[in-house]
């Protein structure tokens, strides 16, 4: 990426491709969003997934059902190549969570990584 218009516009065409991937929990499409050595964390300090069988397995094992949540989202900045991610997800049932995403994308346009900050919503102080 060259400059921040680029970046934000690889970031808009990621997340889209990754609700379609998040949807479809297909191998080849959770595979098309991150490079071959991509480095994937669900939480900032756990496990890192590192490369596509990794990613494919854990994304698997972690897997929504299609239709059972809603996703709101927007870029909220950008640094070079990293994007951030600012993000609802609403899941039939009640449980909301609040999402920050931070990608760093390669030129091709798929993450290097990707690393989730999520908060339930659903629970109270």
């Amino acid at each position: 990426m060259t400059d921040r218009q680029q970046t934000d516009a690889a970031a808009r065409r990621f997340i889209d491709s990754y609700l379609i991937a998040w949807r479809s929990n297909e191998p080849d499409d959770i595979r098309a969003l991150f490079t071959e050595d991509a480095v994937l964390r669900f939480e900032p300090w756990t496990t890192a997934f590192t490369g596509h069988d990794a990613i494919v397995a854990e994304w698997l094992r972690r897997r929504d059902e299609p239709d059972s949540f809603t996703f709101t989202w927007d870029v909220v900045g950008i640094d070079g190549d990293r994007a951030f991610i600012q993000a609802e997800t609403a899941y039939t049932g009640g449980r909301s969570y609040s999402n920050l995403w931070v990608i760093d994308l390669a030129e091709d346009g798929r993450a290097r990584s990707f690393v989730e900050w999520w908060m339930d919503r659903s629970k109270t102080s």
